[in-house]
């Protein structure tokens, strides 16, 4: 059965007391270098560091009881094991998360602090679904994608649900995409509250697979991507997310790392907030579009920021220097 706008009326119910209502940043410098109003949505502030807590938190309130009791597992770079890990604390369950091998250790070290069993995998040898489904059989977990869940979807749309029931004249709302549930859930979000709105999608230009898979009309898979949003390293879109995204996304369009790195910096700088390259991502595709946006204010869903204090210095120095290498040149 297709999915409902209302989906995520209902997950934002389960979740008003539960999921932290993050707020909408603004700037001043953002505004006029992108000729609009800018709120960013800070999902880096929600319970586990982005906005997975929503789905995963949805959908174990979703869950029979009996299915929930006896356990549940679910595949994640981190943050949606993290979400997870939380959600079947608070519904007094025991989580199993399969996470790669090079996951960012701030984000298995959080895992583990939730109390979830752990299972590593090398995502270049071992096909992550199949040691979940495995796994699942042999001990008789309830599976909970990270993306490809109707539950998870509904509840990833209640950050934007959020932005528009605070903003309702928003022209357009970027996000990240990964396994395209968040762009999924604000699409269907923005149906219901606002069907004039553009969505666009953002992902990394070697991280492209819903970039090909849209414009082929098919899913198709890429390559493992080499990509310092580790978020977004998803090798093909799922299926239920990519059938609405097909239906509801206006366009996706994919920026280069040096322009993740870069918008890294501008939160830090003009923010004061913390983003993940995963969580970067939007603002990078809304720099780099924004003499396509149509006219009116944009929000920008910053989806997560766990990431090692090392990692966000490195990455936002060199591209802090690169600009003002350039302001040099130009000068």
């Amino acid at each position: 059965m297709p999915m409902e706008s209302v989906e995520v009326l209902y997950a934002a119910d389960r979740l008003r007391r539960v999921a932290v209502r993050t707020p909408l940043l603004t700037s001043t410098v953002i505004d006029d270098l992108a000729g609009r109003r800018v709120m960013v949505k800070a999902e880096n502030l929600q319970c586990t560091g982005s906005f997975k807590f929503r789905g995963a938190y949805n959908a174990l309130a979703s869950m029979d009881q009996a299915d929930r009791d006896a356990g549940v597992i679910g595949a994640s770079s981190g943050n949606h094991a993290q979400a997870l890990a939380l959600a079947a604390r608070l519904h007094g369950t025991q989580a199993t998360v399969v996470i790669p091998d090079d996951a960012p250790a701030v984000k298995r070290q959080a895992v583990e602090a939730l109390g979830a069993r752990i299972i590593t995998y090398d995502r270049r040898q071992v096909r992550r679904d199949a040691l979940v489904r495995e796994t699942a059989h042999r001990e008789q977990l309830t599976i909970v994608s990270s993306s490809d869940h109707r539950d998870i979807i509904a509840g990833a749309g209640t950050a934007a649900w959020e932005m528009l029931e605070e903003v309702r004249d928003l022209a357009a709302i970027l996000i990240p995409v990964g396994g395209g549930g968040l762009a999924a859930g604000t699409a269907l979000a923005a149906r219901h509250l606002n069907p004039r709105i553009q969505v666009i999608g953002v992902e990394p230009a070697t991280a492209n697979d819903t970039h090909r898979s849209l414009v082929a009309g098919r899913r198709l898979p890429i390559s493992p991507p080499d990509t310092i949003a580790d978020g977004l390293a998803h090798t093909v879109p799922a299926a239920l997310p990519f059938e609405i995204m097909q239906k509801l996304l206006s366009d996706v369009v994919t920026v280069p790392e040096r322009a993740i790195a870069d918008a890294m910096a501008r939160l830090w700088r003009h923010y004061r907030t913390t983003a993940e390259p995963s969580g970067a991502v939007a603002l990078a595709g809304l720099l780099r579009i924004k003499h396509r946006l149509p006219n009116g204010p944009v929000g920008v869903i910053l989806s997560g920021g766990n990431v090692d204090w090392g990692r966000f210095r490195g990455l936002v120095d060199r591209a802090m220097k690169g600009r003002n290498a350039n302001a040099t040149v130009l000068h």
